[in-house]
């Protein structure tokens, strides 16, 4: 099975900072770096290092191309990407020194698909295949109608949260990724076992994935519910460790492997993310995820 990930392509600038710059104050950071980044990216990186089949699908500007190169040597398909004259998307990163991070987003270039270009990719995979998508780009909506359509499965990380994942058609949904905050404002609820519970009921064909930090994580689906913990780890950033998680339990899910396996592959994947810097540069490889022991 083959993936065709439509995800953001971002840069990153990245700030150190003792602590989040608060309203009304300015403040020097200790360092600045700027890497590859978008939800997009870092999952299709993700899904390339734990073994999947990934083309990554998008569009970049023209200062994008390290962006593509990145997704090339983590073994992602690039062949589909288009370079318009506008600018890319972009991100403005704080890592604090407690190894959080708060990110704002300029969409650029995520929020120029075309239905056109839609269908001209979708074209090229066959009924089971599987369509990723975030909320980073346009069209998110109209991607997972046309996917299903085309008799395509569907998996959604609705990241970042608005207004606007209420109205997609998450009924088309097979697998949905979401953090406790995500799941709180989709479901109403805050209890972590009610948020997957009403999301199921919702949506009785879709298989829920509550990641929930240093707590673990939580799933819904059609095996039942099973809540893993975990690893425990000193975290420097934790800026891709939700993209790794997804794309690492995909991949083991696509393999066939049932839910508590592809949420403790995922959850170690990530336990070695958040101690590495960087989005897409901290993410491992599955040989490594197979064989280190976190901790």
């Amino acid at each position: 099975m083959r993936v065709v990930n439509f995800g953001s392509l971002n840069i990153d600038y990245t700030y150190r900072v003792d602590a989040f710059v608060r309203p009304g104050e300015t403040k020097a950071a200790k360092s600045l770096t700027i890497n590859c980044g978008g939800k997009g990216l870092n999952q299709s990186v993700a899904l390339a290092r734990a073994g999947a089949e990934v083309c990554h699908a998008g569009f970049i500007g023209p200062e994008g191309a390290f962006l593509v190169e990145k997704l090339r040597e983590s073994g992602v398909d690039t062949s589909l990407i288009c370079t318009v004259e506008e600018s890319c998307g972009h991100a403005i990163i704080q890592v604090s020194d407690a190894g959080q991070n708060c990110i704002l987003i300029h969409p650029g270039t995520n929020g120029l698909l075309t239905m056109d270009y839609v269908k001209q990719v979708l074209s090229r995979f066959r009924p089971g295949d599987l369509v990723l998508l975030q909320n980073e780009t346009n069209l998110v909506g109209e991607m997972m109608e046309e996917a299903v359509r085309q008799g395509l499965t569907v998996a959604f990380n609705a990241a970042p949260m608005d207004s606007k994942v209420e109205n997609y058609p998450l009924d088309k949904v097979k697998w949905l990724f979401v953090n406790e905050t995500e799941g709180a404002v989709l479901s109403g609820e805050t209890d972590y076992a009610a948020i997957t519970s009403l999301l199921r009921r919702r949506y009785p064909s879709m298989n829920v994935v509550l990641t929930l930090g240093e707590e673990g994580c939580l799933y819904q689906g059609e095996e039942g519910s099973f809540q893993v913990p975990a690893f425990p780890v000193k975290a420097v950033d934790t800026t891709a460790a939700g993209d790794t998680f997804t794309g690492f339990f995909l991949r083991a899910a696509l393999e066939g492997a049932t839910p508590e396996q592809a949420m403790t592959l995922a959850a170690r994947a990530s336990s070695i993310a958040v101690t590495r810097p960087g989005a897409a540069d901290s993410i491992p490889r599955w040989e490594e995820v197979q064989q280190r022991t976190v901790g």
